[in-house]
């Protein structure tokens, strides 16, 4: 009897997302409450739509009574008694992959564990984080699988198909895999997620971007063959280099390992942002696809944030695209997408 783990496209039917509450004051040091509130109407607006879990900590600490004074009433949304250190749910919680068994009709849901230490050890405290992704699998009573790699699920972007975007920068960084080949990763992938081929992009492009370069500020597949990326018209922009050479990368990637053509639409990066003393790594790549909804941030910048929002419309005909502010969240280093994590639907 052998397991097939696959995961699906972001655009495949979902069965919750899950959230964790932000409450780390380093995170935000200035602006805190402001992040939670726009945390607080993008859950709400999640949970219009489909199921949301909010990791919300222990009964009777700060983050728990906070999250529960906040989402109060609020339907579809269920608090998970879960410590968390950040908030940062893309990257620690579950990268969650359906099972096909030779002998069973049904798939089953599993939850991949990687090895998470905040970015090459950024950020210490992590402990909590890193249990995660095995209190979540335990909750839910499904098998966890914990792959041999230091890694985080905002790296990852994969079709239906099995094509799968990931950056040179986060995967090989001396502070997560020092020792790894690139075989050796793209075979984790391919026994984990099903992935069967990887485009290996540059990365890390963004300023403010304290990932090292996730797929998920970068491109982005709005279905099977349609990639949006984030760009800069602006060659004089410090950022603009390193986003010609992922599109470079981008460009030779599709054409080296998948037959047929590809779509890719730019959508530029808004203006600069400075807010706590630290420049906001802002892209509109970070959109959250849910059933019926795409969520895209909204960073100030009345040009593009229309500009994305009419991308995005025409990208999503069957979806509804809601433009939400992330400026405050977005203080973190971070926004909807790195937020979230999907769990899909089994049949």
């Amino acid at each position: 009897m052998q397991n097939k783990f696959r995961m699906p496209a972001e655009w495949e039917p979902q069965a919750a997302t899950w959230v964790s509450w932000p409450h780390n004051e380093e995170t935000w040091p200035d602006n805190l409450a402001e992040a939670q509130a726009e945390f607080v109407a993008f859950v709400k607006a999640v949970a219009q739509v489909q199921p949301v879990c909010v990791l919300a900590g222990v009964s009777g600490s700060a983050a728990r009574s906070q999250a529960e004074n906040a989402l109060a009433g609020t339907a579809n949304v269920t608090l998970i008694e879960i410590e968390t250190n950040d908030a940062w749910a893309r990257d620690y919680a579950p990268t969650f992959v359906i099972s096909s068994r030779e002998d069973s009709p049904s798939d089953s849901l599993v939850a991949i564990n990687w090895f998470y230490n905040a970015w090459g050890g950024k950020y210490p405290p992590f402990d909590a984080d890193q249990l995660v992704a095995e209190k979540v699998a335990s909750l839910l009573r499904i098998e966890c699988v914990s792959p041999p790699l230091c890694f985080e699920g905002g790296a990852i972007e994969i079709n239906e198909s099995g094509l799968l975007l990931c950056t040179r920068s986060c995967a090989f960084d001396p502070n997560r895999n020092p020792d790894i080949s690139q075989l050796a990763v793209e075979a984790i992938f391919a026994d984990c997620l099903g992935a069967r081929h990887t485009v290996w992009l540059s990365g890390d492009a963004i300023e403010g971007d304290d990932t090292d370069g996730h797929i998920d500020q970068l491109a982005r597949f709005t279905d099977e063959s349609t990639i949006v990326y984030a760009w800069c018209n602006d060659e004089t922009d410090p950022q603009f280099a390193g986003l010609k050479k992922n599109l470079d990368d981008l460009t030779i990637g599709l054409a080296e390992a998948w037959q047929g053509e590809f779509r890719l639409i730019p959508l530029p990066i808004p203006a600069a942002i400075e807010m706590s003393e630290r420049r906001v790594p802002a892209s509109y790549c970070n959109f959250l696809i849910c059933n019926e909804r795409v969520i895209v941030p909204q960073f100030g910048d009345a040009r593009t944030d229309e500009f994305a929002m009419q991308v995005l419309t025409e990208l999503f005909p069957t979806r509804e695209v809601v433009g939400l502010n992330s400026v405050n969240l977005s203080v973190g280093l971070g926004s909807f997408h790195c937020l979230s994590q999907q769990m899909p639907q089994t049949k």
